[in-house]
Order: structure tokens, then sequence, then C-alpha cells
């Protein structure tokens, strides 16, 4: 007996011919379960139907997102920091909303390389905006509440008496530790970790 877990997947894609192909295609992966598809292009209506439906996993087109450029997905929409959200890519898409995402196809992707992506994001759990900050030195996190407060490295540097370099590494490590790429991820992070108040927030997200 196949005691596989399957994953309930909601498709949030505005183009009803590119959600209907990739309905069929994920008809015959037996480890998802389609739950749902919303063609709307209003992304709040979309997002809606998370609650409704309840999926492990969301697969969203970023260009339902074009006026969140310099606010992250997850911070504009809180109801998606309790699902793995993987993008439908058919377009070119700016890098800094991407990397909000637990991961990303392209309707180019072969079936089967689909299907490792999305299994290997579903796997993951929704990583990408992790509540915990335990896994940060007292140093990292004095870095990641300056980098939160719209710091540069320079700034920083000078604030601690450290090199930029030195920086530079910091704020590495503190993107491999949380998962989190973007200055704006970043900042909802601290945020949401009790580390900024939402006055420093709005001033990092600026």
């Amino acid at each position: 007996m196949d005691n596989r877990r399957i994953y309930k997947v909601l498709l949030l894609e505005p183009s009803a011919i590119i959600a209907a192909g990739i309905r069929t295609l994920l008809a015959d992966f037996p480890d998802f379960r389609m739950l749902d598809t919303e063609t709307t292009g209003d992304p709040a209506l979309a997002i809606d139907r998370i609650a409704t439906l309840g999926p492990d996993l969301v697969l969203i087109d970023p260009s339902l997102f074009p006026s969140l450029r310099r606010t992250p997905v997850r911070h504009a929409f809180p109801v998606l920091q309790e699902v793995t959200i993987v993008a439908l890519c058919h377009s070119m898409v700016d890098e800094e909303l991407l990397a909000e995402f637990d991961g990303s196809i392209n309707i180019y992707d072969s079936p089967s390389q689909i299907h490792h992506k999305l299994r290997h994001a579903a796997e993951q759990g929704g990583k990408t905006l992790q509540l915990d900050g335990y896994d940060l030195s007292d140093r990292e996190r004095e870095i990641l509440v300056a980098v939160a407060r719209g710091k540069t490295n320079k700034e920083i540097a000078d604030m601690y008496c450290i090199s930029i370099h030195t920086v530079i590494s910091h704020r590495k490590n503190i993107s491999r530790k949380t998962g989190i790429k973007t200055i704006a991820g970043l900042t909802v992070y601290a945020l949401l970790n009790n580390m900024i108040s939402e006055t420093d927030a709005s001033i990092g997200l600026q």
C-alpha cells in the first residue's frame, strides 16, 4: 500500500488556458490533488480562497502582484504565511519578487521537472518566512535589525566598528539561516519576531 502523503493544491492563475493545462498535468501526479482553480486577476479575491479551502500548497502566477514590488507578498497577504507558495512563471519575473516564494516552476519545464520542484517545495513546508530566530547569533540579530531599519552596509559597519566585508558576511549568513534574500523580506521577518516596531518596518520597506 502506498502511504505517500497527498498534498492539496490550489491554483491561482488568471489565464484560463494555462490553468486548464496545469490542472491536466497535475492530474497525472498521484501525490498532488487539485482543490480548485481561481482565474480572477484580482489577487485579494483569489487569495480569499485559501482560508476557505485549506490547501497545503498554493501555485500562484506572480503577475497577480504587479503593484507589490516594494511590499513582500506574505506581508501584503498574511494568509500566505500559513502555506507553501510556488510561483507559476510564464514570463520574466522580478528576482526580488520570485525570492519570496518557496519555489517556482515554469510552463516550459518538463512534467518530471515540475513534479520534482513541487515535491521539493511541498516537503520544505513553506520555510521562506520562518518565525523563529534562535539560529541567529546575537551579532546577526543586531545586523538584521539594522538592515530592517534601512541602514546601509557602511552605516552598519560604522555602527558596530567592523568592516564592510564582515557586515556582508553576516548578511549572507542571515539569508542562509532564514531562507530570506530580500531586504523587504528580512524586514517582515524582524517585525514578526518582535525585533523591530511597525514604525521601523515602515521605514525599512520604503
